[in-house]
């Protein structure tokens, strides 16, 4: 099966990061996006509280996570009508990104839709299901085939797109006309700068009906939570019993302090503001940075990332920012058409930024 999937893209980065390392001023990690802010101590507290339980946690998740998913969603994200029974811990979203299509008995008969730019994971998954994938962004370019599985990511990673409304009914109408299961990947939802993206569940998207529909969220971006590995799905209730079922047997279970942890997110929007501020600072410092230094940024409504070019490969941009210190993802990790981007995190302390800021200044 190994032999089916692509190389880890990030293992490929060996050289440019060790390039940027060898900056006197040290490396500037712009590449993988990983959270760098502490987790909030109400987090850390709750985790700790739950660290003496000795049993098996629950792997549909204790009724008090689901009841503050459930109105977190509500309350962040507008997403009314969700289920407590609907709503499935995860250990991390690429976990479940990863096994989807298997969890839903997919094989090789089954074509699955991603994104023409997207998170690798969701190739990934419908290999390691051995179904057929097809990159596409517009319904029209699928033809007569209809697909088993539709990825969607609004905002995108890596471009910060946004679907807008009209956009996203047309999927779920286009999807319901042909029993096609959309899971929307929403890891970002809650990172809008320039325009206000929906959850594929928001009632003016599916007018309140969850059917055929799957939303995946996570705390890794709005808690710094990527080390606990918290994230969760919801939507349709009968394919959320469907995942929860094979889980049961496969072993799929959210620790019990991780479960604690995700309470106390779930519950305090607080930190999640502040966490939302911290990154809209640094973009607000980066962006014009960039464009400074001859850059064009595309899209980046909404997100972690910026997607810029120099109107060259994407490697050439790599090794040229490696030179300055500064390592970022070359775009054609997420598909042939970024072949000419580099994804630009917004993961850094704002030391590191401020020394990326400064180093892209003296390129103007």
């Amino acid at each position: 099966m190994s032999a089916s999937l692509p190389e880890f893209p990030w293992d490929t980065l060996a050289e440019a990061k060790a390039t940027a390392a060898a900056h006197p001023d040290g490396i500037v990690d712009l590449s993988v996006g990983t959270p760098v802010d502490p987790v909030a101590p109400l987090i850390q507290d709750a985790l700790a509280s739950a660290g003496a339980e000795p049993g098996y946690p629950a792997t549909a998740g204790t009724a008090q996570l689901r009841e503050s998913a459930v109105a977190a969603l509500a309350r962040r994200f507008g997403v009314t009508g969700v289920a407590e029974s609907a709503v499935l811990p995860v250990i991390g979203t690429k976990e479940l990104i990863a096994w989807l299509p298997t969890l839903l008995g997919l094989g090789p008969a089954d074509v699955v839709v991603v994104p023409e730019l997207a998170y690798p994971t969701y190739d990934v998954g419908a290999r390691l299901a051995k179904a057929q994938v097809v990159r596409a962004d517009s319904l029209t370019q699928l033809g007569p085939q209809t697909p088993a599985l539709v990825f969607l990511n609004s905002p995108s990673n890596p471009t910060g797109r946004v679907l807008g409304i009209e956009h996203l009914r047309k999927v779920v109408g286009w999807a319901r006309e042909r029993g096609v299961l959309v899971a929307s990947d929403e890891c970002y939802l809650g990172l809008a700068w320039d325009a206000a993206p929906l959850s594929v569940l928001h009632p003016s998207v599916c007018d309140g009906d969850h059917r055929g529909l799957l939303a995946v969220h996570s705390l890794s971006k709005s808690s710094s939570l990527a080390g606990y590995r918290a994230g969760l799905v919801t939507g349709d209730a009968s394919l959320v019993a469907e995942l929860l079922a094979v889980r049961k047997h496969a072993g799929m279970i959210v620790p019990t302090p991780v479960q604690a942890a995700m309470v106390a997110a779930l519950d305090d929007d607080d930190h999640e503001k502040l966490q939302r501020e911290r990154y809209a600072q640094r973009r607000a410092v980066l962006l014009p940075a960039l464009r400074s230094a001859g850059f064009t940024v595309d899209h980046s409504e909404a997100g972690l990332y910026l997607w810029a070019s120099r109107g060259e490969g994407c490697h050439e941009t790599v090794a040229w920012l490696a030179e300055r210190g500064i390592l970022v993802a070359p775009g054609d990790f997420y598909g042939p058409g970024g072949a000419r981007h580099v994804r630009v995190a917004l993961t850094a302390t704002d030391e590191r930024i401020a020394a990326a800021v400064q180093r892209l200044a003296h390129l103007s």
